[in-house]
């Protein structure tokens, strides 16, 4: 490539983020809409580093793009920079956490009562002088808003699907139970051929919860008339006891809905082991530490009230809930987003 006497003498941190971006992505295309940014914009990016190096970074060639030696080196050399960028941001953050003025949250709905009230309550404590705001919904709701950038954390079942530019902290996995009407289903004859003759309560088929118990019956070619759908677990479970049915249904649903429990019962799934988990998602290098802290806060919370509250409700309660500890991981990893 021939050298550019006129071009740029410094190397700007966005462009380093681009030349990542793109290598990652594998096209200028994948990494301008990860980065939220014009192909023209990444293309020029790419170009001044380029400039800057006097040789040709990226192999256009290739498909997916790939880099040159000269490109892997200074790949190599960028991420470095860009985590001690990242770094820098973050204690630069711990200095002003003390006053942080407002700090919105997007909870699914499963915590709003054992959960959030508490969360926020200890971490007023800690910020006295911070405003706390929390909505609460469904996951898929409780994503968006976050990527709209309405809330600064998310405690959802649906991470957002590009996780580079979050932090994605795991806190929980739940296992679908069997929740029936309370004796009308014989524990000890074969479940399947009971389940046929009592009502299902759905959970509605707008909801994430809802898609995935449908995909999990169809899979055991299971099928169950659609008379009644809930949003609500609340509803769901007051459903359930009042037509004398049954619904699968998770921990933290049976848990909000604990004014049932002497109408219902919980007994093993006769279908394959169906999970979910719940993760705290927050802007990497935004906020400092402070996500670690309250993803670890809510750790604590739910050993306190969910772990005790389920060993009332259902049998051998350690195969339907576990605490997740946030995984070890290279700083410069990315974590994975997973289904909830």
């Amino acid at each position: 490539m021939p050298v550019n006497p006129d071009g740029p003498l410094d190397v700007s941190i966005r462009a380093l983020r681009v030349l990542v971006a793109v290598d990652e992505a594998g096209s200028m295309a994948r990494a301008a809409e990860r980065l939220g940014a014009s192909a023209a914009a990444v293309s020029q990016q790419i170009a001044n580093l380029e400039s800057f190096a006097r040789t040709r970074l990226l192999d256009r060639s290739e498909r997916p793009i790939r880099p040159t030696p000269a490109g892997a080196l200074l790949l190599s050399h960028a991420r470095k920079v860009l985590m001690a960028v990242a770094e820098a941001q973050a204690q630069m953050m711990e200095l002003n956490l003390s006053s942080l003025p407002q700090l919105r949250f997007a909870v699914i709905d499963d915590f709003d009562a054992s959960i959030t009230p508490r969360l926020i309550n200890a971490l007023h404590g800690a910020h006295p002088t911070t405003a706390f705001s929390t909505v609460s919904g469904r996951s898929d709701s409780i994503t968006d808003l976050f990527v709209r950038r309405e809330a600064d954390i998310a405690i959802t079942g649906l991470p957002p699907e590009d996780p580079s530019s979050y932090d994605v902290l795991p806190l929980l996995a739940e296992t679908f139970a069997l929740v029936a009407a309370r004796g009308v289903l014989d524990g000890e004859a074969p479940l399947l051929a009971q389940l046929q003759q009592k009502p299902f309560v759905h959970h509605h088929e707008k909801m994430p919860i809802g898609r995935l118990v449908e995909q999990h019956l169809r899979r055991h070619r299971f099928s169950a008339e659609r008379r009644f759908s809930f949003e609500a677990s609340r509803s769901i479970l007051a459903m359930v006891a009042m037509v004398g049915g049954w619904t699968l249904g998770t921990p933290l649903n049976i848990l909000d809905s604990a004014r049932f429990s002497d109408e219902v019962e919980i007994l093993p799934s006769p279908f394959t082991r169906l999970t979910r988990s719940v993760y705290l998602v927050a802007r990497r290098g935004e906020l400092g530490g402070l996500p670690v802290t309250v993803a670890a806060l809510i750790r604590g919370l739910l050993e306190e009230t969910v772990v005790p509250g389920l060993s009332r409700f259902a049998p051998m309660p350690e195969e339907l809930f576990e605490i997740l500890a946030e995984p070890a991981r290279p700083a410069a990893s990315a974590p994975a987003a997973a289904e909830c």
